[in-house]
């Protein structure tokens, strides 16, 4: 469940190429997707999508989207390996001061996320300065820098308030951590390449066992398992530096052999900080959008229609009464019924129609069967001979009553009797979706006399 596949619905709802009927049929083609909505729905969208003009708006979206997140993950990586490189410059005469540093990957990390989750909390609102400062915001106003054809597509439709600023959270995630990444480059390449002398140094009045403490707790997450990935004491007092004229204090001259093993604790505070922690936001992030979907989908023009038209019934003429099945008469056909058994038929055949149409007119008048089948129009002499090797039990057969019953349709229900393991055929005319199935009795009659031609004690007429 993804931003293509709330477009695509959108869009199929937007055509709108389907009928009561086939929603109806879709609904019983797809009974293990009953109470779960939004599978529904996406499925219902799947199956019509392929009648959508191409290309189709999902696409040119998400091909936008990419284009433009690949690109700013690219330009934050680059910024990332390039600050990295900056703040890590080191001329030989002064040490590299790892406040600077401590600073990008660990405070920065932690107040963009702290601002996400704050966002995160202020989800619904359509407007948030937070979201407008976030960099992926600007990923709208490349709209307008797209052919006129792909914007014009993309402008179709309203996305849900929800949903944008999911998708701007994720894609700040990505963008911020690529340039951690870009930062944990520059920390080992430079590391690899030079012999660096790391030191801190700073105005505010801190001395060395108060930095202790607090690196010390910035360490907690891997201090117990990577204790000497922890700066010492010593090495903070050897490493402090203090900026007098143009020279370095005896102090950090004697111990410059040490210096460089500040890289350890600043790659590990890199990883865990600033990448760790954002692949974890990131994770969160892809699951607020995927919920974010799921909500939206919902919300969709035409979604509660829809719905309906899939798990209702159509109509309902079956009587809640319990009458005598057969009620001969003698109005033409003697062999006739007023009402349904209370059982399922073994099977229900549809004569001439679609298997669709078959399904929800049997649904429509509340019966049940473990088999359908289609017989005669389209269907070959094999195929309607199949059938008839498969049927057994109790058959009933619909017809369409405005349509006169023709020589085919009497061959069939010969044949159809002769199975040994047929015991009763009820033959049942009805009429069109428009007259909810109903028929008149002037049609009935005429299906009636068809049948009165023949003396098989098989076949009943539903009056």
């Amino acid at each position: 469940m993804n931003i293509n596949s709330y477009i695509d619905l959108y869009q199929v709802l937007e055509d709108n190429p389907t009928t009561i009927e086939d929603n109806r049929a879709f609904g019983l083609k797809h009974k293990s997707l009953r109470g779960k909505p939004q599978k529904q729905l996406l499925a219902w969208a799947d199956k019509y999508k392929s009648k959508l003009q191409k290309p189709l708006i999902s696409l040119s979206f998400s091909s936008y989207l990419y284009g433009i997140t690949i690109t700013l993950v690219i330009l934050a990586f680059i910024f990332g390996l390039f600050s990295g490189m900056g703040l890590l410059s080191y001329d030989g005469k002064e040490p590299v001061n790892i406040i600077y540093f401590i600073a990008m990957v660990v405070f920065l990390p932690i107040f963009t996320m702290t601002l996400t989750a704050l966002s995160m909390f202020r989800i619904n609102q359509t407007k948030s300065i937070l979201m407008h400062i976030s960099p992926a915001f600007w990923m709208e106003k490349i709209l307008g820098w797209l052919p006129s054809s792909i914007k014009d597509d993309i402008k179709e439709f309203k996305i849900n308030p929800l949903l944008t600023n999911w998708i701007i959270i994720k894609r700040s995630q990505l963008v911020a951590l690529s340039f951690s990444f870009g930062l944990f480059v520059a920390l080992l390449g430079v590391v690899v390449t030079q012999d660096i002398a790391f030191a801190w140094s700073t105005t505010i009045d801190i001395t060395p066992e108060t930095f202790h403490q607090f690196l010390y707790f910035i360490s907690a997450p891997w201090r117990y398992l990577f204790p000497s990935f922890v700066p010492s004491i010593e090495l903070i007092e050897h490493s402090q530096y203090f900026r007098l004229g143009d020279r370095l204090s005896p102090n950090i001259i004697s111990h410059a052999s040490s210096l460089g093993e500040w890289w350890r604790f600043l790659a590990f505070a890199t990883l865990f900080y600033a990448i760790v922690l954002r692949l974890l936001v990131l994770v969160v992030s892809h699951l607020g959008l995927r919920y974010a979907v799921s909500t939206s989908i919902l919300k969709l023009i035409g979604t509660n229609r829809l719905l309906r038209e899939i798990n209702q019934p159509i109509i309902n003429t079956n009587s809640t009464q319990q009458e005598a099945l057969f009620v001969p008469t003698h109005d033409g056909y003697e062999q006739t019924i007023e009402k349904f058994k209370e059982y399922d038929y073994d099977m229900i055949q549809g004569l001439g129609m679609r298997y669709d149409e078959l399904l929800v007119i049997s649904d429509s008048i509340g019966l049940s069967s473990p088999k359908h089948a289609i017989v005669g129009g389209s269907n070959s002499l094999d195929e309607d001979d199949k059938v008839i090797d498969d049927s057994s039990g109790d058959i009933l057969l619909f017809v369409k009553a405005w349509e006169p019953p023709m020589m085919d349709f009497v061959d069939y229900l010969a044949d159809l009797s002769i199975n040994d393991n047929v015991k009763k055929v009820i033959i049942m005319p009805i009429g069109t979706l428009e007259d909810d199935y109903k028929t008149t009795d002037t049609y009935i009659d005429i299906w009636a006399n068809k049948l009165s031609l023949s003396e098989d004690g098989k076949v009943w007429l539903k009056r």
